[in-house]
C-alpha cells in the first residue's frame, strides 16, 4: 500500500513535518512518499501547490494525506480545495486553546522557529560552536565548561548526538574517542587522564559490533579498523570500562539520535537551556 503525504506550511515546515512524520510512523505497513512544502505564503504558491496535489492524486490513484500548519486563512482556504485527507494542526488545537485561555491567538507565521528570543537563539549558536570545537577529543581544555562529555569507540554516534544536544536543547556537549592509545601495558582500556577530573560529566555510548563493522566499512573498507574482531574487542573493552567505573551509558544500535539524546537527558537529569523547536 502506497500513499503520498504532503507537509505544508507558510513558514519553515518544521512543525508540520515533525508532527506529520511522528503520526505516520505509526503506520508501518503503509509505504509513504513524504513531501515537504515550506513557505507556501502567497495565493499564487497555494494555487500552484493545489495543482501538484491534484496531479499526485491522479498519478497515485489514491487520496494524498495533507498535514499543514498554515496560519493565513486565505491560503488555508485555497489548500482546502485540493483533494486529500486533511490534518490542519493549528485549527485543530488553537481553537480549543483560545477557548480555554479566553483570548485569541496572534496567528503569527513562523512564531515557533523564528529567532524571537535573542538569548535562546544565541544560546543555541554557542552550544553548537562548543560541540564543534570539542569534537572527537580535538580540544580538552574546555571540559570544565561542558555539561556532558560523550565517550565511546570511533563511529558509535558521539558527534551527531553532541550536535543534536546542542541544537535542540542548548546542552554543551563535548565528545572523546576511546582508542587503543588508552590501553595500559596489559592491553586493558583505562580512563584517559584528561577525562579523570570530569568523571561526573561522562556518558558512554556503545554499539553492536556487527553494526559498527558495517559503519566503519563504509569509511575504510577492508581494513583492520573495520574488521569484526577489532570492532568486537573495542566495544567489549569500552563496555567493561563503563561498568568498572559506573559510567552511565546507552546502546545506540537501534535508537535514533533523538532517542539517544532524550534517553540520556532523562537518565542523567541534565538541564535543558531551552525546549526543542
Amino acid at each position: 500500500m502506497s500513499r503520498t503525504a504532503f507537509f505544508i506550511s507558510d513558514g519553515t515546515g518544521i512543525t508540520a513535518e515533525t508532527l506529520g512524520r511522528s503520526l505516520l510512523a505509526q503506520f508501518e505497513t503503509v509505504d509513504m512518499n513524504k513531501i515537504t512544502k515550506p513557505y507556501i505564503d502567497t495565493t499564487d504558491k497555494a494555487y500552484a501547490l493545489v495543482q501538484v496535489i491534484e496531479a499526485t492524486a491522479i498519478r497515485d490513484g489514491s487520496t494524498p494525506i495533507i498535514i499543514d500548519t498554515i496560519v493565513d486563512a486565505a491560503i488555508r482556504n485555497i489548500i482546502n480545495q485540493a483533494p486529500g485527507f486533511k490534518v490542519d494542526i493549528f485549527s485543530t488545537f488553537l481553537a480549543p486553546l483560545e477557548q480555554e485561555l479566553a483570548t485569541h491567538s496572534t496567528y503569527t507565521v513562523g512564531r515557533t522557529h523564528s529567532i524571537g528570543q535573542d538569548e535562546v537563539y544565541m544560546d543555541r549558536i554557542h552550544s553548537v560552536h562548543f560541540a564543534l570545537d570539542n569534537d572527537d577529543g580535538a580540544r580538552t581544555h574546555q571540559y570544565d565548561k561542558a555539561d556532558v562529555i560523550l565517550i565511546g569507540v570511533s563511529r558509535c554516534g558521539k558527534t551527531p548526538t553532541s550536535l543534536y544536544l546542542a541544537l535542540q536543547f542548548g546542552i554543551r556537549a563535548a565528545n572523546y574517542p576511546l582508542t587503543e592509545d588508552d590501553q595500559d601495558e596489559d592491553g586493558i582500556l583505562k580512563l584517559p587522564e584528561v577525562l579523570a577530573p570530569y568523571r561526573h560529566k561522562l556518558f558512554g555510548l556503545t554499539i553492536d559490533a556487527r553494526r559498527l563493522a558495517a559503519i566503519r566499512s563504509e569509511r575504510r573498507p577492508n581494513s583492520r579498523y573495520c574488521s569484526m574482531d577489532q570492532c568486537l574487542q573495542e566495544v567489549q573493552q569500552a563496555e567493561t570500562l563503563y561498568r568498572r567505573l559506573h559510567i552511565p551509558h546507552i546502546d545506540t544500535t537501534r535508537f535514533s539520535i533523538e532517542e539517544i539524546s532524550t534517553r540520556m537527558i532523562a537518565e542523567t537529569g541534565l538541564s535543558r537551556r531551552f525546549s526543542p523547536h
